[in-house]
């Protein structure tokens, strides 16, 4: 060949290419994250699964009796610390993380430990316990108000009994609808409108308390991360990922807090919550 028939890409042919895979790139990349995003999705909900399987079994092991979500958030003693025990674990004082090693479902869960949501979540990580006071849940909270207590129960008239609400928990046998009864959800928290947190509690839209039931809002705690979904797992030991509600503020309901993804799904009534 001589070298009069040897020539070089032309400028246009070069910019022929680089739009080609600019515009390759900008259709593939959007799809791969969208992807891998379903991938952590179905690590979540397998991790919901996990929970809620390590919950019945405890249950069967316990006469019945679900895990209690926070024995001693009542305690005059450990309220002063802002609770030592959680479902998730145990910790030495306010400002330490929960120790996953030392909570009531180790016995039941893959290495003990609570395993955390694969979504990145920007959860803060102050050490204050102040800020950040249910660190160390992994993402996920626990549908307190009417499985890991027994507040809904009537009659809780002094402090002691309230102490007790806190330690009996809901026995299996009283839920009577499992498939639409939450037992463990995808939640957040964001606190002092400036930091978002780990929340070890899935909290229905009104609260209970003796029985009764608050006509006015709480605040809510369901994080609808994947993609404006939240995962939840039902008493029945299936997962499904939930929609977000459109978002109604009132009360503890702040548009601060649906800019974060957190809220309710439908029904925004504590049906899916009560063991009714």
């Amino acid at each position: 060949m001589s070298g009069k028939d040897k020539r070089g890409f032309s400028l246009v042919e070069v910019m022929v290419v680089a739009s080609t895979v600019s515009v390759v790139m900008a259709v593939t990349i959007p799809a791969m994250n969208t992807a891998r995003s379903r991938a952590r999705a179905i690590v979540c909900r397998s991790n919901l699964r996990q929970l809620v399987l390590a919950n019945i079994g405890y249950s069967n092991d316990h006469d019945g009796y679900y895990v209690s979500a926070a024995e001693d958030l009542c305690n005059p003693i450990a309220l002063l610390q802002g609770g030592l025990c959680r479902w998730h674990g145990k910790r030495t004082g306010p400002d330490a993380p929960f120790d996953p090693l030392k909570g009531p479902l180790v016995g039941y869960l893959a290495n003990g430990k609570i395993k955390e949501c694969p979504e990145r979540v920007d959860f803060s990580k102050s050490q204050d316990g102040m800020i950040n006071f249910e660190r160390g849940c992994g993402g996920y909270g626990y549908n307190m108000n009417f499985l890991g207590s027994r507040l809904w129960c009537s009659g809780i008239t002094t402090y002691a009994a309230m102490i007790k609400a806190y330690v009996k928990t809901t026995n299996a046998m009283e839920v009577k609808r499992t498939a639409e009864t939450l037992m463990f959800a995808d939640t957040a928290f964001f606190q002092d409108n400036q930091y978002l947190i780990e929340y070890s509690f899935a909290e229905p839209p009104h609260y209970v308390m003796s029985g009764i039931t608050d006509t006015a809002f709480s605040s809510p705690s369901i994080h609808f991360r994947h993609y404006g979904s939240a995962n939840v797992g039902w008493a029945d030991g299936h997962v499904e990922a939930k929609p977000m509600a459109k978002p109604v503020l009132r009360d503890g309901y702040t548009s601060e807090m649906a800019k974060m993804n957190i809220g309710w799904f439908e029904p925004v009534d504590n049906t899916l919550f009560d063991l009714e």
